[in-house]
């Protein structure tokens, strides 16, 4: 399934594994981001009325 990369592949799968790490990131802190503001909305509808 993997080709071979020969001296590339360290760089090669290097740069996949960041790239992964990265979205995981992106999607872990847009998942955080998304409950703090529920939480920010929910307080202030409670205090608005």
């Amino acid at each position: 399934m993997i080709p071979e990369l020969g001296k590339y592949a360290l760089p090669v799968l290097s740069a996949y594994g960041a790239t992964i790490g990265l979205l995981i990131a992106l999607v872990l802190a847009s998942i955080w981001r998304g409950r703090r503001v529920r939480t920010m909305m929910r307080e202030l509808e409670k205090r608005i009325g």
